[in-house]
Protein backbone atom coordinates (compact mmCIF):
# COMPACT_ATOMS: atom_id res chain seq x y z
CA UNK A 1 0.00 0.00 0.00
CA UNK A 2 1.56 3.46 -0.53
CA UNK A 3 2.47 5.78 2.04
CA UNK A 4 0.84 8.81 2.36
CA UNK A 5 2.58 11.77 1.31
CA UNK A 6 4.64 13.42 4.26
CA UNK A 7 3.98 16.81 5.61
CA UNK A 8 7.55 18.31 6.03
CA UNK A 9 6.62 22.14 6.59
CA UNK A 10 4.31 20.24 9.99
CA UNK A 11 6.42 18.70 11.10
CA UNK A 12 9.48 20.67 11.29
CA UNK A 13 6.81 23.70 12.91
CA UNK A 14 6.10 20.97 15.15
CA UNK A 15 9.48 19.70 16.49
CA UNK A 16 12.36 21.46 14.99
CA UNK A 17 11.18 25.38 13.72
CA UNK A 18 13.70 27.75 13.05
CA UNK A 19 15.35 29.36 16.19
CA UNK A 20 14.36 26.63 18.38
CA UNK A 21 16.98 25.09 20.80
CA UNK A 22 16.99 21.80 18.56
CA UNK A 23 17.09 23.45 15.45
CA UNK A 24 20.11 25.05 16.66
CA UNK A 25 21.49 22.19 17.61
CA UNK A 26 21.20 20.47 14.18
CA UNK A 27 22.73 23.59 12.51
CA UNK A 28 25.90 23.01 14.86
CA UNK A 29 26.38 19.62 14.25
CA UNK A 30 25.94 20.59 10.32
CA UNK A 31 28.46 23.08 10.81
CA UNK A 32 30.58 20.14 12.73
CA UNK A 33 30.05 18.07 9.95
CA UNK A 34 31.11 20.06 7.37
CA UNK A 35 34.50 20.26 9.01
CA UNK A 36 34.96 16.28 9.24
CA UNK A 37 34.26 16.33 5.59
CA UNK A 38 36.68 18.94 4.60
CA UNK A 39 39.11 16.92 6.31
CA UNK A 40 38.37 13.19 5.09
CA UNK A 41 38.19 14.63 2.01
CA UNK A 42 41.46 16.63 1.97
CA UNK A 43 43.36 13.08 3.39
CA UNK A 44 41.02 10.94 0.85
CA UNK A 45 39.33 8.91 3.72
CA UNK A 46 35.37 7.77 2.84
CA UNK A 47 32.46 7.99 5.43
CA UNK A 48 29.23 8.27 5.00
CA UNK A 49 26.00 8.93 6.92
CA UNK A 50 24.26 6.07 8.70
CA UNK A 51 21.62 5.29 10.56
CA UNK A 52 18.96 7.28 11.95
CA UNK A 53 21.19 10.54 10.05
CA UNK A 54 20.97 8.39 6.57
CA UNK A 55 17.14 7.94 7.57
CA UNK A 56 16.60 11.39 7.88
CA UNK A 57 18.53 12.14 4.44
CA UNK A 58 16.70 9.87 2.50
CA UNK A 59 13.44 10.66 4.19
CA UNK A 60 13.18 14.32 4.88
CA UNK A 61 16.88 15.60 3.18
CA UNK A 62 18.10 16.11 6.04
CA UNK A 63 17.61 15.64 9.68
CA UNK A 64 14.78 13.35 10.90
CA UNK A 65 13.05 16.68 12.48
CA UNK A 66 12.65 15.20 16.00
CA UNK A 67 16.23 13.85 16.09
CA UNK A 68 19.09 15.21 18.38
CA UNK A 69 22.39 13.47 17.50
CA UNK A 70 24.46 12.74 13.87
CA UNK A 71 25.88 9.10 12.95
CA UNK A 72 28.85 8.66 10.25
CA UNK A 73 30.44 5.24 9.41
CA UNK A 74 34.03 4.59 8.10
CA UNK A 75 36.07 1.43 7.30
CA UNK A 76 38.35 0.40 10.29
CA UNK A 77 41.63 1.62 8.51
CA UNK A 78 40.21 5.08 7.70
CA UNK A 79 38.85 5.78 11.01
CA UNK A 80 42.46 4.86 12.20
CA UNK A 81 43.69 7.40 9.92
CA UNK A 82 41.22 10.02 10.87
CA UNK A 83 41.53 9.45 14.70
CA UNK A 84 45.81 10.51 14.04
CA UNK A 85 44.43 13.43 11.88
CA UNK A 86 41.63 15.20 13.77
CA UNK A 87 43.33 16.44 16.55
CA UNK A 88 45.79 18.71 14.27
CA UNK A 89 43.34 19.72 12.02
CA UNK A 90 40.00 19.90 13.69
CA UNK A 91 38.87 23.86 14.91
CA UNK A 92 40.00 24.57 18.18
CA UNK A 93 36.42 24.74 19.42
CA UNK A 94 36.22 20.93 18.50
CA UNK A 95 37.43 18.18 20.18
CA UNK A 96 37.97 14.55 19.51
CA UNK A 97 36.89 12.15 22.21
CA UNK A 98 38.04 8.69 22.53
CA UNK A 99 40.08 6.25 25.56
CA UNK A 100 42.60 8.27 24.83
CA UNK A 101 41.69 12.02 24.71
CA UNK A 102 39.44 11.79 27.67
CA UNK A 103 39.77 9.35 30.73
CA UNK A 104 36.36 8.72 31.89
CA UNK A 105 35.16 7.90 27.79
CA UNK A 106 34.80 4.40 27.69
CA UNK A 107 33.03 3.55 24.37
CA UNK A 108 34.84 1.79 21.41
CA UNK A 109 33.92 5.04 19.02
CA UNK A 110 34.70 8.25 18.49
CA UNK A 111 32.75 11.40 19.32
CA UNK A 112 33.73 15.08 17.68
CA UNK A 113 32.71 17.71 20.56
CA UNK A 114 31.89 20.89 20.07
CA UNK A 115 33.10 22.66 23.22
CA UNK A 116 30.91 25.99 22.68
CA UNK A 117 27.70 23.97 24.34
CA UNK A 118 27.18 21.77 26.93
CA UNK A 119 25.50 18.00 26.87
CA UNK A 120 23.91 15.57 29.24
CA UNK A 121 22.58 12.39 27.49
CA UNK A 122 19.41 10.09 29.25
CA UNK A 123 21.52 7.25 29.53
CA UNK A 124 23.98 9.62 32.09
CA UNK A 125 27.03 7.19 30.90
CA UNK A 126 28.57 11.15 30.17
CA UNK A 127 28.78 11.54 33.63
CA UNK A 128 32.76 10.52 34.07
CA UNK A 129 33.39 12.26 30.72
CA UNK A 130 34.97 15.18 30.97
CA UNK A 131 33.85 16.53 27.48
CA UNK A 132 30.09 17.38 27.13
CA UNK A 133 29.41 19.00 24.36
CA UNK A 134 27.29 18.75 20.85
CA UNK A 135 28.47 15.35 19.02
CA UNK A 136 29.18 13.70 16.15
CA UNK A 137 29.25 9.56 16.81
CA UNK A 138 32.07 7.97 14.32
CA UNK A 139 31.92 4.26 13.87
CA UNK A 140 34.08 1.90 12.92
CA UNK A 141 33.22 -0.83 10.26
CA UNK A 142 35.47 -4.08 9.90
CA UNK A 143 34.84 -8.18 9.00
CA UNK A 144 33.44 -8.82 12.66
CA UNK A 145 30.61 -11.85 12.27
CA UNK A 146 28.03 -11.88 14.57
CA UNK A 147 29.16 -14.35 16.75
CA UNK A 148 32.30 -12.57 17.60
CA UNK A 149 30.72 -9.39 17.57
CA UNK A 150 28.38 -11.68 20.52
CA UNK A 151 30.79 -12.43 22.02
CA UNK A 152 33.09 -8.91 22.12
CA UNK A 153 29.85 -7.33 23.68
CA UNK A 154 29.38 -9.75 26.49
CA UNK A 155 32.77 -9.00 27.76
CA UNK A 156 32.92 -5.24 27.10
CA UNK A 157 29.56 -5.65 28.94
CA UNK A 158 31.10 -5.45 32.10
CA UNK A 159 31.60 -1.78 31.50
CA UNK A 160 27.97 -0.90 31.46
CA UNK A 161 26.82 -3.23 34.82
CA UNK A 162 29.79 -0.87 36.46
CA UNK A 163 28.53 2.38 35.12
CA UNK A 164 25.35 1.36 36.52
CA UNK A 165 26.22 0.93 39.61
CA UNK A 166 25.03 4.12 42.32
CA UNK A 167 27.78 2.89 44.56
CA UNK A 168 30.75 4.00 42.94
CA UNK A 169 32.16 7.28 43.28
CA UNK A 170 33.37 9.07 39.44
CA UNK A 171 36.97 8.21 40.58
CA UNK A 172 36.04 4.48 41.06
CA UNK A 173 34.10 4.15 37.78
CA UNK A 174 37.15 5.61 36.00
CA UNK A 175 39.84 2.87 37.41
CA UNK A 176 36.80 0.81 37.17
CA UNK A 177 36.32 0.93 33.46
CA UNK A 178 39.43 1.34 32.59
CA UNK A 179 40.44 -1.81 33.79
CA UNK A 180 38.33 -3.54 31.63
CA UNK A 181 38.72 -1.23 28.82
CA UNK A 182 42.24 -2.14 28.32
CA UNK A 183 41.85 -5.78 28.76
CA UNK A 184 39.54 -6.37 26.20
CA UNK A 185 41.50 -3.66 23.53
CA UNK A 186 44.99 -5.77 24.87
CA UNK A 187 43.85 -9.40 24.38
CA UNK A 188 40.06 -9.84 23.85
CA UNK A 189 39.29 -7.94 20.69
CA UNK A 190 42.93 -9.20 19.04
CA UNK A 191 42.12 -12.61 19.13
CA UNK A 192 38.48 -11.85 17.85
CA UNK A 193 40.11 -9.94 15.27
CA UNK A 194 42.34 -12.65 14.08
CA UNK A 195 39.77 -15.35 14.22
CA UNK A 196 37.03 -12.92 12.09
CA UNK A 197 39.99 -12.98 9.83
CA UNK A 198 39.37 -16.63 9.14
CA UNK A 199 36.06 -16.45 9.13
CA UNK A 200 34.38 -17.45 5.45
CA UNK A 201 31.89 -14.05 5.32
CA UNK A 202 31.43 -11.24 3.24
CA UNK A 203 29.56 -9.30 5.83
CA UNK A 204 30.75 -5.75 7.48
CA UNK A 205 29.67 -4.74 11.15
CA UNK A 206 30.72 -2.63 13.90
CA UNK A 207 34.24 -2.94 15.84
CA UNK A 208 33.99 -5.06 18.50
CA UNK A 209 32.92 -3.39 21.90
CA UNK A 210 30.23 -1.69 19.79
CA UNK A 211 26.83 -2.95 21.03
CA UNK A 212 25.04 -2.27 18.30
CA UNK A 213 24.26 -4.79 15.27
CA UNK A 214 24.61 -3.13 12.02
CA UNK A 215 25.62 -5.49 9.54
CA UNK A 216 26.20 -3.92 5.67
CA UNK A 217 27.32 -5.84 2.29
CA UNK A 218 30.28 -4.22 0.79
CA UNK A 219 28.14 -4.26 -2.40
CA UNK A 220 25.75 -2.25 -0.93
CA UNK A 221 27.64 0.27 0.64
CA UNK A 222 30.35 0.84 -2.23
CA UNK A 223 30.79 3.24 -4.17
CA UNK A 224 29.99 5.83 -2.05
CA UNK A 225 27.56 8.10 -4.01
CA UNK A 226 26.40 11.65 -2.56
CA UNK A 227 22.84 12.99 -1.39
CA UNK A 228 21.96 16.62 -0.15
CA UNK A 229 21.81 16.83 4.11
CA UNK A 230 20.92 19.95 5.44
CA UNK A 231 22.78 22.17 2.80
CA UNK A 232 25.48 20.04 2.14
CA UNK A 233 26.25 17.16 0.12
CA UNK A 234 27.86 14.54 1.79
CA UNK A 235 28.49 10.96 1.27
CA UNK A 236 26.22 7.75 1.64
CA UNK A 237 25.92 4.39 0.47
CA UNK A 238 25.53 3.36 -3.17
CA UNK A 239 22.24 1.65 -2.16
CA UNK A 240 20.87 3.31 0.40
CA UNK A 241 17.44 2.02 -0.28
CA UNK A 242 18.75 -1.83 0.64
CA UNK A 243 20.54 -0.22 3.84
CA UNK A 244 17.93 1.52 4.90
CA UNK A 245 15.28 -1.26 4.91
CA UNK A 246 17.96 -3.79 6.47
CA UNK A 247 17.94 -1.51 9.10
CA UNK A 248 14.52 -0.37 9.73
CA UNK A 249 12.09 -2.23 7.38
CA UNK A 250 9.64 0.26 5.82
CA UNK A 251 12.15 3.28 6.31
CA UNK A 252 9.42 5.69 5.18
CA UNK A 253 6.87 4.95 7.05
CA UNK A 254 6.70 7.51 10.02
CA UNK A 255 6.81 5.95 13.97
CA UNK A 256 4.99 6.68 16.41
CA UNK A 257 5.03 10.60 17.27
CA UNK A 258 3.69 10.49 20.20
CA UNK A 259 6.14 8.09 21.69
CA UNK A 260 9.72 9.45 20.76
CA UNK A 261 13.05 9.12 22.50
CA UNK A 262 15.33 11.82 22.78
CA UNK A 263 19.00 11.47 23.64
CA UNK A 264 19.44 14.65 25.43
CA UNK A 265 18.69 15.26 28.92
CA UNK A 266 19.58 18.73 29.15
CA UNK A 267 21.30 21.08 26.27
CA UNK A 268 22.59 24.69 26.51
CA UNK A 269 24.63 26.53 23.34
CA UNK A 270 26.71 29.00 22.93
CA UNK A 271 25.77 31.63 20.40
Amino acid sequence: MPQPPIDHEALHERFNPEGSLLRRMQHRMTEMLGEIDKICRRHNLKYWLCSGTLLGCVRHGGYIPWDDDLDIEMLREDYEKLLKILPEELPEHLKLQTPDTDPGYFFQFAKVRDTRSYLEETNDYDRIFQLKGIFIDIFPYEKMPLPLLWISNRTFGRVYKVMNNPNYTPDQLIAKVRRIRKFNERFVFPVLRAIAKLWPTKFLNYSPGIPYDNTILPEETFPLTTAEFDGLTVPVPADTDAYLRRKFGNYMQLPSLDNLHPHSAKLTIDD
